[in-house]
């Protein structure tokens, strides 16, 4: 085996390694009977993510709203949009509400996650995220 096929072994199981680190967690979201609106609560760490999924009609508003660390962030993903492969529909943060009439009916995906300096440090992000449709 020659040096190139080593290192290209080696980068390769580097990659697949890091990669592998990230845990995706992903959580349905539903609302009660005859409610317009759902609350859940989470914790992450480091370069984790959470996405939660909700289904919605074609012009109907969602509104995203996330409380708790500072840290907390989140990107609104359109049906058959992923997080990492598409653009997202809209973003927030703590403070940062996030409000728009949907273009498609279907399964959203909304990602939380935070950004890369405090991931790097592995700090944990509790939070609290309002989903409301109407």
């Amino acid at each position: 085996m020659n040096n190139a096929m080593i290192y290209g072994l080696a980068f390769t199981f580097i990659s697949s390694t890091c990669w592998a680190a990230d845990k995706v967690t992903t959580v349905p979201v539903s609302f009660a009977k005859g409610a317009s609106s759902a609350q859940l609560k989470g914790t992450f760490k480091g370069y984790d993510s959470v996405q939660y999924v909700l289904s919605a009609k074609s012009g109907q508003h969602l509104t995203v709203r996330i409380t708790g660390s500072h840290n907390a962030n989140y990107n609104v993903f359109a049906p058959g949009d992923k997080p990492g492969e598409a653009t997202a529909l809209g973003t927030g943060g703590v403070g940062s509400d996030w409000t728009a009439a949907l273009p498609a009916s279907g399964k959203y995906t909304v990602q939380v996650f935070q950004m890369r300096a405090s991931a790097r440090r592995g700090e944990a992000v509790p939070y609290t995220i309002s989903f409301s449709i109407d």
